[in-house]
């Protein structure tokens, strides 16, 4: 069987609070595009992985698609796989591609061995794995809070926009981009600013990595100003980092933006 996880964007990200367990409370919006690794999962004599494309950091036993296989093998005793990953979404980029991975190693599992695991289970597996993980079960936009595990419906549509993504090939971790977060109470509700048209955005939609981040990498400030010169509607780091994301009107050019050579990027529609 062969799927094709996909990555997602940011649509505001506030950090509120820190928790008594170590991680954060945050508000956000995840909404799903279409640049996308390709999974393939076949039977196997053993549990095998191997990935071409981008290098994944870490030995093969230790990606997030074995802690899949290895949630769902110790609760439904399946049999084993041999999971292959071309890695096409990049690393460290805000992107999700890693949780994305995970989550689809799940359904394809899932799917395979007939398990008929719900969707509430499903999501349960995924928050196991890390706290992106569980929206890509159903792979839907929504409001997020909590840790990034509760998700309620939005109204916002942008299906008639153009988006491109640009990743300046620099990978932040997440001790990096929480290293400069004072976390507290946004004054504008995401839900709230969605509400506004989408031009006001760019005064009120924010991302609280985006200040330290861009303090230690000036070339991600710069790429986001360049998206706006060129006539992005709004435009903003995606998650912790390093990738930036412009929307468009549908009529846009993409031809008309000039794209560094070292630079990885996606572009379509919503």
């Amino acid at each position: 069987m062969i799927s094709f996880p996909n990555a997602k964007v940011n649509l505001g990200l506030n950090i509120l609070s820190k928790r008594p367990d170590g991680y954060h409370n945050l508000s956000s919006c995840f909404y799903p595009v279409g640049w996308k690794d390709i999974l393939e999962i076949i039977p196997s004599n053993k549990l095998k992985f191997t990935s071409s494309g981008i290098a994944i950091p870490g030995g093969n036993m230790n990606n997030l698609c074995i802690r899949a296989y290895k949630l769902l093998h110790n609760n439904h005793q399946i049999p084993p796989v041999h999971i292959h990953l071309h890695k096409l979404i990049p690393i460290g980029a805000g992107l999700g591609g890693g949780s994305s991975d995970a989550a689809f190693t799940l359904k394809m599992l899932n799917s395979i061995f007939n398990l008929n695991i719900s969707i509430k289970l499903q999501q349960e597996y995924a928050a196991q794995i890390g706290s992106d993980c569980p929206f890509f079960i159903q792979n839907k936009h929504v409001l997020v809070s909590d840790t990034g595990i509760k998700f309620n419906p939005t109204k916002v549509d942008l299906s008639k926009r153009k988006i491109i993504i640009i990743h300046p090939n620099i990978h932040i971790s997440t001790k990096e981009a929480y290293s400069g977060i004072v976390p507290k109470e946004s004054t504008n509700s995401i839900h709230e600013i969605f509400m506004q048209p989408l031009v006001n955005w760019k005064s009120l939609l924010k991302n609280d990595f985006e200040k330290s981040v861009t303090l230690n990498h000036p070339e991600i400030a710069a790429i986001k100003k360049e998206l706006y010169d060129s006539g992005a509607l709004y435009a903003s780091m995606s998650g912790s980092g390093s990738s930036v994301f412009g929307l468009f009107k549908e009529d846009f050019d993409f031809s008309t933006l000039s794209i560094r050579p070292k630079y990885s990027s996606w572009r379509g529609t919503l």
